[in-house]
């Protein structure tokens, strides 16, 4: 019998057999897309809401937000719309949105909050080793917190469709038509897409290209741990092995702590299974965590993939659709995208959705300045890049633990100002600028040859405008006061300009 058959109950077996299917639909196959998005000329005439979301799980962010603002809203959830009993870890300060849109009270906001500990350790095999406070060492009660805000949507007249499921939209002039499970249909002004990864209206708009890059996840919520009082944001102990390295996470939860397997790799075909990388979580938890798999009492197993695309954020090719979450690929490649993301974009959405609403900006160029090229995002490829490796590329087993051990001895000797926005995926021009002359060309250049010149060159344009959004910034929010007067279309167009320049060179970052 395997680790895992002896593991997991016959329902996670189950549940891991139909994940690793897809993971391996889309490593031996190309992605189909079904026109699921159609036009119509024809005026739809009187509509049923302002805004129709799909998917709940994030989308009821947006949801209470836009519908507090003043917009009839309806939800669309294919389940039923609940949190997970996993938390969702964040870093204090990104909490604070909740209280700024008003979606939660100070006392709703302290009970989501399930655990809290201090500190957390990164470390790499045969490198360096640093501690950190205060990053990701929250975790969030996800079903509380949902539960919370979508009492509050009802209650402030918002329409909740569970067990409705998106199936086609077909978009007029005037509005969208969508066409949901079990025959429902909804007409609205604007549809928003937080169907997640995986979205069927983000398969066409991609034209069935595979992700460039995916991180994929296996873990477990377990008791029985001797020690339980920090974490683990980054940690490897291990050489390259099986052409990725591996990485891992562990974080104290309400019933056990939960650790983490994680690596980046692409999608070629000879890439292993979810299930193979499962085993290795198994035979090397002993000697990650000191402990025996017979001295753990598991209360879950976590397991996925996360893809993500150069393109991104994604722009809807349609006049009065747009993606947001991981439906847009706004998270950084190095992330897992989901909660965070969403937290970090939530205000700016929040009031550039509800600007566009206010004056019929729903066109696809007004929708695209909501979604913009980031340069800030696009330069973090290159770190996946070098956090991963290629099928038909021999290199040295500690090339990737050399060059993040010496990267993170040089944030840390740097300071918090350097070191905590980069591990909360905000790429930051005083960080890169301090950081990249001091790190060793020792652990660089080795990586040349597998990065690639084409690779290089597009970093460094993303580089200059990420130098170039940070300079524009203050200029931009100097004219604040003085285009006040300027016609609401006009405005429009400068607030998303404005949001373009903080968010593209991570100036929306607070510690």
């Amino acid at each position: 019998m395997s680790p895992i058959e002896k593991t997991l109950n016959p329902a996670q077996s189950s549940a891991l057999e139909t994940v690793d299917r897809l993971w391996s639909t889309l490593r031996q196959e190309t992605p189909t897309m079904e026109p699921l998005v159609v036009i119509d000329k024809t005026n739809l005439g009187e509509l049923d809401a302002d805004v129709a979301i799909c998917g709940g799980t994030l989308g009821i962010f947006i949801a209470v937000a836009l519908q507090k603002q003043g917009h009839k809203v309806i939800l669309l959830e294919r389940g039923k719309l609940k949190g997970r009993e996993q938390e969702w870890n964040i870093s204090r300060p990104e909490l604070q949105v909740f209280l700024d849109l008003e979606l939660l009270s100070e006392t709703e906001l302290d009970r989501a909050i399930a655990t809290e500990y201090n500190p957390a350790r990164i470390s790499f095999h045969q490198g360096y080793e640093l501690w950190v406070k205060d990053v990701l060492n929250i975790g969030i009660d996800p079903i509380f917190l949902l539960e919370t805000l979508k009492n509050k949507f009802l209650e402030a007249g918002g329409t909740l469709l569970e067990y409705t499921s998106f199936n086609s939209a077909t978009i007029h002039p005037d509005g969208v038509c969508i066409q949901g499970s079990a025959n429902t249909t909804i007409k609205t002004r604007l549809l928003i897409d937080a169907m997640g990864h995986f979205s069927s209206l983000v398969k066409q708009a991609r034209q069935g290209e595979k992700p460039e890059g995916v991180c994929l996840v296996v873990g477990s919520c377990a008791q029985g741990y001797t020690q339980n009082q920090s974490g683990d944001l980054i940690v490897s102990f291990t050489p390259i092995s099986h052409q990725c390295q591996y990485f891992w996470e562990a974080f104290p939860a309400r019933d056990g702590r939960t650790t983490y397997l994680f690596t980046y790799l692409d999608t070629h075909r000879d890439r292993f299974s979810l299930k193979f990388l499962l085993e290795e979580y198994l035979r090397l938890l002993p000697e990650y965590q000191n402990i025996e798999i017979s001295e753990l009492q598991f209360a879950r197993f976590l397991f996925g993939f996360f893809p993500s695309y150069r393109q991104s954020p994604l722009q809807m090719p349609w006049d009065r659709v747009i993606a947001v979450g991981d439906s847009s690929g706004s998270q950084s490649p190095v992330s897992f995208g989901g909660f965070g993301a969403m937290l970090r974009h939530l205000k700016r959405l929040t009031f550039a959705l509800d600007e566009a609403l206010k004056i019929d900006a729903l066109s696809f160029p007004d929708l695209a300045l909501i979604q913009p090229y980031q340069p800030g995002l696009s330069a973090t490829w290159l770190f996946q890049k070098t956090m991963s490796v290629r099928m038909d590329r021999e290199v040295d087993p500690q090339q990737i633990n050399q060059l993040m051990s010496g990267v993170f001895q040089t944030m840390d000797r740097l300071g918090d100002d350097v070191l905590k926005p980069f591990l909360q995926d905000v790429l930051r021009l005083d960080s890169l600028s301090k950081t990249l002359p001091l790190v060793n060309p020792k652990v660089v250049l080795p990586l040349l040859p597998q990065l690639g010149i084409n690779s290089l060159l597009d970093w460094s344009k993303h580089f200059l405008n990420l130098a170039l959004y940070t300079g524009l910034y203050p200029v931009g929010k100097s004219l604040e006061n003085i285009l006040t007067e300027l016609p609401q279309q006009q405005q429009y167009i400068y607030h998303r300009w404005l949001d373009r320049l903080k968010y593209g060179a991570g100036l929306d970052y607070e510690a």
